[in-house]
């Protein structure tokens, strides 16, 4: 079967090419996944295909990439469901009203200025979507923090037990929901073809899921399956049965799966055996082998030579800048208003600007969705690996680790080998 034959191939090149690119990035001191997205950029049209068009289009067919497609999506359901098991309340050592407070803050500001940059260039930038999901979209993309990148920065450089790093990563949880359930409402607009049910109905529904998820399933759940609980084969694929029938739920209500599989992880007992059994075995599928295949992706659908005027790369500096000041002074002031100096401060308005992969995933819904132009696209992947690799560097320079900085007795609660 030479479909097959073509698709083992792909996947090992685009394993062989992420290796590389994440074992570079360490002597950089980047994140692994800012070499996995750099693989996938340069499997696509931007480098290989400028180098060879042919020899990309002979690995990377168009008509050849619809298995690459669903194994990709597999990845990411795994992945969101990884991110919600991931989330949870965070000590903020007597900042609990500023965290929160900063939080809000921090994610209104970029999605106010992202809205309103959006709702000005929509006239020549919009895909032929209609002008307010464009604009809901473009503003929650720029809002945007990546909890699980943000974790593993905090980790590595032993940052996650200061009082910046808490409130930090507290702060990205709060954001990280609250993002989804705005890209949850985005969805149920862009898509009135997917449900015959009224706008009205729709929303009806979604809230009664997000509520019976939460306040019903999940408590019931914590009840039937103790944390300390080992799962065998049989408690595995239970889990997995519930993760997909969330998938599934979303999406009959119009909504993204995605954001079914974010709500089942969010929903599963949190601590414990239970948690890091479920949450080792969907790890070393989901990063390994499936996650890789969504940035080569990604790559593939992105095209830095699509960017081929001043106006398109006058854009991309403007969405940048609007990307990432916005957040970094809002959630800069927001902490020195609770006492802390400004050099923890401003550590904060960086770290939060932390994008990464979820950047990435909610930037391909916008795509399929047809919300985004291939252009804007191309502009708003670059904006994600930018303030993804320019986090690391900063927060070096700002916080240095100290020589021997205590382990937080509760780590486990905050690693994450999610990209």
């Amino acid at each position: 079967m030479p479909e097959l034959k073509l698709l083992f191939l792909q996947v090992a090149v685009i394993l062989a090419a992420t290796r590389l690119m994440a074992a570079a990035m360490k002597f950089v001191r980047q994140p692994e996944v800012v070499g996995e997205m750099a693989a996938g950029i340069l499997l696509g049209p931007s480098l290989l295909g400028r180098i060879s068009n042919t020899a990309m289009n002979s690995l990377f067919p168009a008509a050849g990439l619809g298995s690459l497609y669903t194994i990709s999506q597999l990845g990411l359901v795994l992945f969101m469901f990884l991110v919600g098991l991931e989330l949870r309340p965070v000590g903020t050592r007597g900042f609990a009203r500023s965290v929160v407070f900063t939080s809000f803050a921090s994610i209104a500001a970029p999605i106010l200025c992202g809205a309103a940059l959006a709702w000005k260039i929509y006239p020549q930038w919009g895909s032929g979507a209609s002008r307010w999901p464009f604009v809901l979209f473009l503003g929650a993309a720029m809002g945007i923090t990546a909890f699980p990148v943000l974790a593993r920065i905090l980790t590595e450089r032993k940052l996650l037990n200061t009082r910046a790093g808490t409130i930090a990563i507290s702060c990205a949880a709060i954001d990280d929901v609250a993002a989804w359930c705005l890209l949850a409402v985005i969805t149920v607009i862009a898509r009135p073809e997917a449900s015959g049910a009224s706008l009205p109905l729709r929303f009806a529904g979604l809230g009664l899921y997000v509520f019976a998820m939460l306040f019903l399933i999940r408590p019931a759940l914590r009840r039937l399956i103790p944390a300390t609980a080992v799962p065998g084969v049989g408690g595995l694929g239970m889990a997995m049965i519930f993760l997909l029938i969330s998938v599934s739920t979303t999406e009959a209500l119009g909504v993204h799966g995605l954001f079914g599989a974010f709500l089942a992880g969010i929903a599963m007992p949190k601590g414990g055996r239970l948690e890091t059994e479920l949450r080792n075995r969907f790890e070393a599928v989901a990063l390994v082998l499936l996650l890789p295949l969504f940035f080569a992706y990604t790559g593939l659908r992105m095209n830095v030579g699509l960017l081929d005027s001043a106006g398109a790369w006058l854009l991309c500096g403007l969405i940048l800048l609007i990307a990432v000041a916005p957040k970094l002074m809002v959630s800069a002031a927001c902490v020195r208003a609770a006492g802390i100096p400004w050099r923890e401060s401003l550590a904060v308005g960086v770290l939060v600007n932390t994008r990464g992969l979820v950047e990435l995933v909610i930037l391909n819904v916008g795509l399929d969705l047809h919300v985004l132009s291939p252009t804007l696209f191309s502009v708003m992947v670059i904006m994600a690996l930018a303030t993804t690799v320019m986090t690391a560097p900063l927060i070096d320079r700002m916080l240095p680790a100290p020589a021997a900085a205590p382990r937080c007795d509760d780590e486990s609660r905050f690693r994450t080998a999610i990209p």
